[in-house]
């Protein structure tokens, strides 16, 4: 099918695809005041627009629209066509709540058991 679409057809099909999927992905990358946006993530990983990505390196927190997710620790950004990718070491997802460092004196079930009397 690509021997019958122009050069600029195809360049302009790539380019709306980008912006589909750019616009469809609500995740982004905070590193101190600036957000951008992810266009791919992956176990291991997250790929920026190269354009207006900086190279990010150190602790970065990856929210999913106001939802934060995890803290990143990135040690490698690799430039790939027009996407700058990122690999991270160790991300940390965020919780709501901090880990209890004590035993809990009232011990709650997991579940209730129905009786089938």
């Amino acid at each position: 099918m690509d021997a019958f679409l122009s050069d600029e057809v195809l360049e302009g099909l790539r380019r709306a695809r980008k912006r589909a999927a750019a616009k469809q992905s609500r995740l982004r990358v905070q590193a101190g005041d600036r957000d951008y946006r992810v266009l791919r993530d992956w176990d291991g990983g997250f790929a920026l627009q190269a354009s207006d990505a900086p190279n990010l390196r150190g602790v970065v927190d990856l929210y999913d629209g106001p939802r934060h997710l995890s803290r990143c620790l990135i040690i490698h950004a690799v430039p790939e066509g027009d996407e700058l990718r990122y690999e991270y070491k160790l991300r940390a997802d965020v919780r709501s709540q901090p880990p209890r460092d004590f035993a809990s004196d009232d011990p709650q079930p997991a579940a209730l058991i129905p009786n089938f009397d």
